[in-house]
């Protein structure tokens, strides 16, 4: 059932809308509110959010309004929303919370969560909110800190159910039972361990609760695929999904137990891998609704510039044959065509390889027969597109030649578009670049590029 805020008075001004987003009407509330710095009624509005929702509604507050926010959010729910929020939001608002009320704050969290805040945070509010905290909590967040960013070490949860191997279900339910505080708020999976504290199986909670009390973890636990602590999160992700995981351990390099990563850690991995990907491939830098202009200008400006150039080597393709296209002005009007489609088409190419490369479907094993399947499509769109263009193309000008011109010139360079767009992603994969950044870029110039060159020089060769 949608949750609802049960503060305000009707259907109309509901936090939620049917598709789960804070409604206008609900975020003008809080924003007259916070004007009016009426904090009760803040509260009222506020206390019964999800955390996800209140890290919505930062998004769509201003800097003033999310300052009086904060100061009447409860400690529990200030928590559980900051690692829900967008890392640039996230930043702004840890700016805005005394390092006495985070410290406490983050004590409500798990490791992993905990740790993810506290990275955020600049040097000397960092020191000042691990001061305040517990010897314990402290020494996990900053031992986590110690990892590479987008490790496994880095993201892992610390807090996991681990069993030794001559313990049984009994032994089991009755630790859970009475080390509860302990534990992890939301746990999967008992990790069985040898004596070093390594592990040797998993047993999952819904089969441990429909066995007998007597009955030995060991008859019970299944094989676990243990990561290292300096995985990298992109490598977590696959193998989370390649075996349909909902959690696994975290082993240091002694292949002893440290920690655990769950599937609520991979999904949020996920989007901002997908995220990262969609955004290097159109050439645009990392940014979020918190961005100000002039940090939205520096990170694109630069692949804008670089499309500029690889934009005039189409031009002084064009100024090559610029007598060619004096004498038949028709040519002028055909060339976005010719351009358009080979982009487009180099784009599509480039997209799913890309993609095929992510998650592995794409690997030297059958690259080649990726690649003529690809020039197999090409090749075919261009026996369908020729003949339309051709047709239209001659009677337009009323010059059948110039219909053949621009088909034959649409099949080659569809031909280009398939190569080049499935080419790019691998060479780059190849010298171990990221395929994804700015490959949109190059394959488009590179289309345009020869897709002039083919349709004028044979606009010069046939019609000259």
């Amino acid at each position: 059932m949608r949750p609802e805020d049960p503060h305000l008075e009707d259907e109309d001004h509901a936090a939620l809308g049917e598709d789960y987003a804070l409604t206008a009407a609900f975020v003008e509330k809080v924003v007259d509110a916070a004007d009016d710095g009426d904090g009760m009624r803040l509260r009222g509005l506020l206390e019964d959010l999800h955390p996800a929702d209140v890290a919505d509604l930062m998004g769509f507050l201003t800097a003033e309004h999310r300052s009086v926010v904060v100061q009447w959010l409860p400690p529990e729910l200030l928590a559980e929303s900051l690692p829900e929020m967008d890392d640039g939001i996230r930043e702004k608002v840890l700016e805005r919370v005394p390092s006495a009320t985070l410290a406490e704050a983050l004590q409500e969290l798990d490791s992993d969560d905990a740790a993810s805040v506290v990275e955020d945070l600049e040097d000397d509010q960092r020191e000042r909110v691990l001061a305040a905290m517990p010897e314990v909590e402290r020494a996990a967040i900053e031992s986590s800190l110690g990892y590479a960013e987008d490790s496994a070490g880095r993201l892992m949860q610390r807090e996991f159910m681990a069993a030794p191997q001559f313990w049984n279900v009994g032994d089991t339910i009755d630790h859970v039972r009475a080390q509860g505080d302990d534990l992890p708020e939301l746990f999967f999976d008992i990790y069985v361990v040898d004596p070093m504290n390594r592990p040797v199986g998993g047993v999952a909670i819904s089969r441990m609760l429909r066995s007998p009390r007597a009955t030995p973890l060991i008859e019970l636990m299944e094989p676990v695929n243990a990561i290292e602590v300096d995985v990298d999160q992109e490598e977590v992700a696959y193998i989370f999904e390649k075996y349909h995981l909902i959690s696994a351990p975290v082993v240091d390099t002694g292949g002893r137990l440290v920690g655990q990563l769950t599937v609520d850690d991979v999904v949020n991995i996920i989007q901002e891998e997908n995220r990262e990907d969609i955004l290097r491939l159109a050439g645009v830098a990392d940014e979020d609704r918190s961005s100000s202009v002039f940090e939205i200008v520096r990170g694109r400006v630069p692949w804008l510039g670089i499309n500029l150039f690889t934009a005039m080597l189409g031009a002084s393709v064009i100024a090559l044959f610029e007598g060619t296209i004096q004498q038949i002005v028709a040519l002028a009007v055909l060339m976005p065509i010719v351009s358009a489609i080979g982009g487009n088409a180099g784009t599509q190419a480039l997209t799913v390889t890309v993609r095929a490369l992510a998650t592995r479907e794409l690997n030297a094993s059958n690259a080649l027969r990726t690649f003529w399947r690809e020039m197999a499509v090409g090749l075919a769109n261009g026996f369908v597109l020729a003949p339309l263009i051709g047709l239209a193309a001659g009677f337009w000008f009323q010059d059948w030649r110039i219909g053949a011109v621009i088909g034959a010139a649409m099949i080659l360079n569809l031909l280009v578009a398939a190569s080049v767009g499935v080419l790019t992603p691998l060479t780059l994969s190849k010298l171990k670049f990221d395929p994804a950044v700015s490959s949109a870029v190059f394959v488009t110039a590179t289309t345009d590029f020869f897709g002039f060159l083919i349709f004028l020089g044979l606009a010069t060769i046939v019609l000259l």
